[in-house]
């Protein structure tokens, strides 16, 4: 929030000091963060609460005193002026169009948009790895993800994600190893459903891109070619619209990342659906449930993700004597995708293990998945060992999460594979 905003004043366009560009800059530089509620913001004149707690930490009430805010300082979370008093820096005492121009913005709606689009563009090809390794567990038909197949749906997402997963499979002697001539959907149909999501983040990063390069303020001043030396424009700039629906879009699309997951991780679970492998992936049935609960939590996130992904753009309520009288609500659209990027990413985590426990099963699976997979399977198996009997599942999950978090996937895949 404190880069975002402090690009959007050096653009020139909100009439004020540089030192307060400076003094953001250096609070930056030194570790100095204040304490940020993620409540309360309408998206719409800015992201006014969230920023004021930065502005009220950065400046003072003349002669000092007053509220200073909180922030946090080389592991501590002290008051604000005395945050800044251990970072020798000086709070500053804001003039004319200062204060209004430190809050007047939509930067927390677009750094939470900026973070989300990464995690989201790394979510997208770990879905991808995931379904390549459940494709070789449940013995996948390779027919699905032809080039020519995908070249005539003429969408660019849907071509990418085919030609991942073909990379991914390369070489893999369990896919096609059946009679079978076609899948079920959440197998078939996959780049038809994570390449529209690729292609909605896309089209998200470039709509969040501009904006963080825009000068988001009211007024803004601008230099006139007639008499005067600036000209004073009162507009409309802080609303939050086009990232509200943004949030919204990202949401929905990512949610359908575990919403796949979950089903082939049913399937994986399934004797009835899954091609010969013990029920619930577990050798020693009776006693033991195997990874049974797993996608209990699988269906838990999935359907959190269904109301979280409502979206909030849709909605307003008339503020500041209804001169105010449309809102975004963009910021707690921000709020609810950071959810749901934690839960997709702890749904793919429990595909991954499911389908190296499956892999397990099958007889010489290891020795027929295709290279890539195979250092998919032998990264998750770093972690989370073979379950030959009942045991907590929890530990384990979180740490194919944290891997997926680490990057450690992308890594084991190396070159040749995605964007």
């Amino acid at each position: 929030m404190m880069v975002i905003r402090a690009n959007t004043i050096a653009s020139g366009s909100s009439g004020i000091r540089p030192i307060v560009v400076e003094t953001l800059i250096a609070m930056l530089n030194k570790g100095v963060t204040p304490y940020v509620p993620d409540k309360g913001s309408l998206g719409a004149s800015g992201d006014l609460v969230p920023l004021a707690h930065i502005a009220t930490v950065a400046s003072c009430d003349a002669g000092g005193g007053g509220y200073s805010g909180k922030a946090w300082y080389r592991g501590e979370l002290l008051r604000g002026d005395e945050a800044m008093a251990r970072a020798e820096i000086p709070r500053l005492e804001l003039i004319a169009k200062e204060g209004n121009s430190l809050i007047n913005g939509t930067a927390f709606m677009a750094a939470v948009g900026c973070l989300m689009v990464d995690r989201c563009e790394k979510l997208i090809q770990h879905a991808e790895i995931a379904a390549a390794l459940s494709l070789e567990a449940l013995l996948g038909v390779s027919a699905a993800f032809h080039p020519a197949l995908h070249a005539a749906s003429k969408q660019a997402g849907q071509v990418a994600t085919a030609a991942h997963i073909r990379k991914l499979l390369q070489d893999s002697r369990l896919i096609d190893s059946t009679e079978r001539v076609q899948d079920a959907y959440s197998l078939r149909c996959i780049p038809q459903v994570i390449g529209p999501i690729r292609d909605t983040v896309a089209f998200a990063r470039g709509y969040i891109e501009r904006t963080l390069n825009a000068s988001i303020d009211n007024p803004l001043i601008f230099p006139d070619d007639g008499s005067q030396p600036f000209v004073c424009v009162s507009g409309g700039a802080f609303h939050g619209q086009g990232l509200a629906f943004m949030m919204d879009f990202l949401g929905i699309a990512i949610a359908e990342l575990a919403s796949l997951s979950e089903r082939r991780t049913f399937k994986l679970l399934d004797p009835n659906l899954n091609f010969g492998l013990p029920s619930m992936l577990i050798p020693a049935n009776g006693l033991n449930t195997g990874l049974m609960v797993a996608q209990y939590t699988q269906a838990a996130l999935v359907s959190d993700n269904k109301t979280l992904a409502h979206p909030d753009s849709v909605d307003s309520i008339p503020t500041s004597a209804n001169q105010e009288d449309h809102v975004s609500m963009g910021a707690n659209g921000a709020r609810h995708l950071m959810e749901i990027v934690g839960n997709v990413t702890n749904v793919l985590a429990i595909e991954l293990m499911c389908a190296a426990q499956a892999i397990d099963l099958r007889e010489e699976g290891i020795e027929r998945l295709g290279p890539k997979t195979r250092a998919v399977y032998y990264k998750v198996r770093e972690r989370v060992p073979f379950f030959d009997r009942d045991k907590e599942l929890t530990p384990s999950f979180e740490a194919v999460a944290e891997q997926i978090g680490a990057g450690e996937f992308l890594a084991a895949v190396g070159t040749g594979y995605g964007p």
